[in-house]
């Protein structure tokens, strides 16, 4: 595959030589000139510089023969807006990262499918150490656009099941009650503060955390 680094930050330079190693071509936009000298000589991979907002600019990593467009600059806004006219000139999937999580909503209204809010992915991986998930191997079998999704049973969902009026193709897979381990079953039925785990398509998510994500209660 072919991927594409918006931003030379620590995430990039880490990630980029993972990829490499696994044999894929890596492109990286950096604006700070100093910074490409210095990867230049530890990292096997093109760079372009420049800013990658600018349609010049972002048009030589070639859009339309690259897999991915990674939005990983210091500036939510740039990473925005740069992965606004990534998906304009045709890179297959476009990827920014955003630390105010309150830019969520406009990254949704703007069909930005992919976005990353690192706080929230460090929270839910820490959460998942304490309740004995390995990330890690999760991610082994949650290819392409599978998603998991988790969220807590509030009023409106007590004594329900099938009737959660869930999205297509998204299916309950199990669910936690009083630190318990229940498969989901047909005659299910969910009580305040049950934790229940979805299988999901990516294209989903933004309904599914705006229904039951605490930060829309």
């Amino acid at each position: 595959m072919r991927i594409v680094f918006c931003g030379a930050g620590p995430v990039t330079v880490i990630t980029a030589k993972a990829l490499i190693k696994n044999g894929h071509e890596v492109v990286i936009i950096e604006v700070d000139k100093t910074v490409i000298d210095e990867l230049s000589e530890a990292l096997d991979c093109s760079f372009i510089h420049g800013d990658a907002g600018k349609p010049d600019i972002l048009s030589q990593a070639n859009p339309k023969g690259c897999d991915f467009l990674f939005c990983l600059t210091n500036s939510d806004q740039a990473n925005i807006i740069t992965a606004l006219l990534g998906r304009s000139m045709g890179f297959n999937r476009v990827v920014p990262s955003i630390e105010d999580a309150g830019l969520q909503q406009l990254c949704d209204e703007l069909e930005l499918d992919n976005t990353i809010v690192p706080v929230r992915t460090m929270s839910h991986h820490l959460v998942n150490m304490v309740r004995g998930l390995d990330n890690i191997e999760m991610s082994t079998f949650l290819k392409h656009d599978a998603r998991l999704f988790s969220f807590v049973a509030g009023d409106d969902d007590v004594d329900r099941s099938g009737s959660l009026d869930l999205p297509e193709h998204t299916s309950i897979i199990f669910y936690y009650r009083k630190k318990s381990f229940h498969f989901f079953e047909e005659n299910s039925r969910f009580k305040k503060g049950d934790e229940i785990v979805l299988l999901t398509h990516s294209k989903y998510l933004s309904d599914l955390n705006e229904r039951w994500t605490p930060d829309h209660a």
